[in-house]
């Protein structure tokens, strides 16, 4: 199961990865094409649009770790091991509640661009936006999965994410 884990990972890193790179070229493209051959392409603007609403959705959906988020932790890290796991467990319930309210608004939304087009590349819209849709039920299955984890071990030590050493000479 843990060789499954790692192997999605590491494509889901992968395609992230190759969404980097072609959004890249891509910028680099539309620089050489505006200042070298003065000519600017709009398509390439739409691209990296696209690829960067699907990068930051796709990483955050598949990619990056809860305890790699950056949180707002001064009082939690303040109070006793109970207070915090009350603390984990409501707000994996907030999230898990306020996505799965949200997941058939957003549903109809995306499903009423299928009438609109991209601009330039006549992209259907709705698949443009679908990125989204993933991003909800990966966020509802993981926090549901955190909740499930919290309820039945405590909370998780959390590391923390810089580990700086001060030199006082």
């Amino acid at each position: 199961m843990k060789t499954i884990k790692i192997w999605l990972l590491r494509g889901a890193e992968g395609i992230g990865a190759a969404m980097l790179a072609a959004l890249f070229l891509t910028f680099i493209l539309q620089i050489f094409s505006r200042y070298v051959l003065n000519e600017s392409f709009g398509w390439t603007l739409e691209v990296c649009t696209t690829l960067w609403l699907w990068l930051v959705f796709w990483g955050n959906a598949f990619v990056v770790r809860h305890d790699r988020h950056i949180t707002f932790d001064l009082i939690y890290h303040s109070v006793s091991r109970r207070t915090k796991r009350v603390f984990a467990l409501l707000g994996a319930a907030a999230i898990v509640i306020g996505l799965t309210i949200s997941l058939y608004p957003t549903w109809d939304y995306i499903s009423f661009l299928q009438i609109r087009k991209s601009a330039v590349l006549y992209l259907p819209m709705d698949y443009v936006f679908s990125i989204y849709l993933v991003f909800i039920i990966s966020a509802i299955i993981a926090y549901t999965w955190r909740f499930i984890r919290i309820i039945r071990n405590g909370v998780p030590e959390e590391k923390p994410a810089l580990n700086i050493k001060e030199d006082v000479t």
